[in-house]
């Protein structure tokens, strides 16, 4: 399965996302999750970081739910920090979402191509093996005119 995307695709996604579960999020500054996370929220995005074990605490000042399950608002994007190996069931739980996100985004180092199969046949758009971070930071003038944040603080 092809998850070359080109810039434009990724642009759009990121322009059309606006609340985004964060899977594996972590209150710990020096991990990838946590940095993601704050980024996201200072791009104005409404993140819900998602870590059983954490759950009733705050991530980078927003409220942790254990599941996907338990955010009380559609979910446009699913941002996951978790191995490639948990993305079967991680799928699962995305697939019994009503309504679906529009997209499932693994970070790097993460791609499972039967569970992108799987998602894309349920009309998500799947990423894997990147960061929205690093994109938009790449993208970010692209991003930021058609979001109208003009956003470049982070």
């Amino acid at each position: 399965m092809d998850h070359e995307l080109r810039d434009d695709e990724i642009v759009s996604i990121l322009v059309s996302v606006h609340t985004i579960a964060v899977v594996g999020a972590s209150p710990n500054p020096a991990r990838a999750s946590h940095g993601v996370s704050r980024f996201l929220v200072g791009r104005g995005y409404e993140v819900w970081p998602v870590h059983p074990g954490l759950a009733g605490k705050t991530i980078v000042g927003r409220p942790v739910v254990a599941s996907l399950a338990e955010i009380p608002v559609a979910i446009d994007m699913v941002d996951v920090f978790r191995r490639a190996e948990a993305l079967p069931a991680l799928a699962d739980e995305v697939l019994a979402l009503d309504p679906l996100p529009k997209v499932f985004w693994a970070q790097l180092g993460i791609r499972n191509d039967a569970v992108a199969a799987r998602l894309a046949a349920a009309g998500i758009r799947v990423v894997m093996n990147r960061c929205p971070a690093i994109e938009y930071g790449r993208l970010g003038p692209a991003i930021e005119a058609l979001r109208g944040t003009g956003s470049t603080s982070g």
